[in-house]
């Protein structure tokens, strides 16, 4: 079965509730969770000097949102009794995707458990998906947790 399950949190409702998940997996299967929040970043601007103060304060409110969600992820494996590590990893420009299949290959999992908002259409194609293109990168298993973005959602942006 599954020994070495990775989490993708990104601090939205979707993300959580593949915790919840992978959490559920794991206290089954006597496996470790990974819970990793890839922290990406914008595009540079041309101005530098007038897009610098945006691009630092998107930075900060990145790297609360994924502080936020490993604290929880920590929290969860201790009440849950599960071993878990949470980490954050920088994308360097690299696409958030392409981030967590390099991870996911690095912690040997053989199990990767994300979240999705389950986008159709013309949605979908403007907006993309990190599980969509996640899912053309690996050979891994992958247990998707549609979330309807039509339910309350904590803030996302990572």
């Amino acid at each position: 079965m599954y020994k070495r399950i990775l989490a993708a949190l990104d601090g939205s409702r979707g993300a959580r509730l593949a915790l919840d998940e992978a959490i559920k997996v794991a206290r089954a299967a006597d496996a470790t969770v990974t819970a990793v929040c890839v922290i990406g970043h914008a595009g540079q601007t041309v101005d530098v000097g007038a897009g610098f103060v945006d691009e630092l304060t998107a930075r900060t409110r990145a790297g609360d949102i994924a502080t936020a969600a490993l604290e929880e992820a920590n929290d969860l494996f201790k009440q849950q009794n599960v071993r878990g590590i949470a980490r954050a990893v920088d994308a360097y420009g690299e696409g958030i995707a392409q981030v967590l299949s390099r991870v996911a290959g690095e912690c040997e999992a053989d199990l990767v458990v994300m979240g999705t908002q389950g986008r159709h259409g013309v949605r979908r194609v403007l907006l993309g998906s990190v599980a969509e293109s996640f899912l053309r990168l690996t050979d891994i298993p992958v247990l998707l947790v549609r979330h309807d973005p039509g339910e309350d959602e904590i803030p996302s942006g990572l």
